[in-house]
């Protein structure tokens, strides 16, 4: 099959400010087809503008949309370490994270805690909400440069640290997390992917990893502001849920927490910097059904808005990236 050219789809791309870089497809009826037609273009075009949103595809359920994602990637990833459940539907092909609808997931660069994550996220929405509920992006390279350069320094001095406490409750199961609840199993991949690990005497797992907050893009080297620092600290929890989750599992038992890489804890006021320099550079575009976005999981962040209605969003994380591939500012060895 013969593809379209890179530069006349370019060319094509709508930029506002604002919103995402838009496509508009011909409804073309065969959507694998227009996608093999078209991957080498759209991946220019993300290459360029870092995402896009193709809108006029018309995907409607799992199998064809899968059949996209199949062709738009290299390979689909088997999720791993993932911080909230999601529904399976074929290899490599999800639901969107289970979080609260009247709660925003914050913008992150999605298994950045992980050492190999995925270098390109796919969506496709089938069912759009109501109200809300639009992935907004921003673009990492330009975070870096409109934060404090004392804060971005200590961060690629120290890293970031991720710590979770594993319940019945909140968040992941460990088999959701590890692909399997064996204590033997679990530990192994632990010391396979340098994170520590401690059994609590009620038999519940908690972790730490230290990861690198800044890297560099494998293709073109930009340095980029990648981690979920701000997105799983416990300051970005709504005041209510956070004091529940304090009096239930103790400062200490959080689900999920980040702290500077040498274990110091990250206030309130970094986390809101955080947040408030990524809304000022996002750009969002409402959902509708049928809609795909690519999105380069490096260089851009994404986040979901809270939204009311139903709301089916299909993920797909591809293009496999090691951390060692991006020049992280420490050296971060498994056991």
């Amino acid at each position: 099959m013969s593809s379209i050219s890179p530069a006349s789809v370019l060319d094509d791309v709508e930029l506002q400010p604002g919103r995402p870089p838009i496509l508009r497809a011909e409804p073309p009826g065969d959507a694998p087809s227009w996608a093999a037609e078209h991957r080498d273009a759209l991946r220019a075009v993300v290459a360029e503008h870092g995402c896009v949103l193709v809108r006029g595809l018309g995907l409607r359920d799992v199998a064809g949309t899968g059949a996209v994602f199949e062709r738009l990637s290299t390979e689909l990833m088997t999720e791993r370490e993932a911080f909230a459940p999601r529904q399976t539907y074929t290899d490599g092909v999800y639901s969107s994270a289970q979080w609260p609808p009247n709660q925003p997931m914050c913008m992150h660069h999605e298994l950045s805690y992980t050492l190999e994550f995925p270098g390109l996220m796919l969506f496709a929405c089938l069912t759009a909400p109501t109200e809300g509920g639009a992935t907004g992006v921003t673009d990492a390279a330009t975070v870096i440069e409109e934060l404090p350069t004392e804060l971005t320094e200590r961060f690629e001095r120290e890293g970031w640290l991720l710590t979770r406490s594993y319940n019945d409750e909140i968040g992941s199961s460990v088999a959701e997390v590890f692909g399997t609840d064996d204590r033997g199993a679990v530990e192994s991949y632990c010391r396979a992917n340098a994170i520590e690990f401690e059994w609590q005497p009620d038999g519940a797992l908690r972790t730490k990893q230290r990861r690198s907050a800044v890297v560099r893009h494998p293709v073109t080297g930009r340095r980029c502001w990648f981690n979920q620092i701000a997105f799983l600290n416990e300051w970005t929890l709504a005041p209510e849920v956070r004091e529940y989750l304090v009096e239930v599992y103790g400062a200490d038992g959080l689900p999920f927490n980040t702290r500077f890489g040498g274990g110091d804890p990250i206030g309130e006021d970094v986390v809101q910097l955080l947040n408030e320099v990524y809304e000022a550079n996002t750009a969002r575009e409402p959902w509708q059904a049928g809609d795909l976005m690519l999105v380069d999981n490096i260089r851009t962040a994404h986040s979901r808005e809270p939204f009311e209605g139903p709301r089916d969003v299909l993920v797909a994380m591809a293009d496999s990236v090691h951390l060692s591939n991006c020049s992280p500012t420490f050296e971060v060895t498994a056991r």
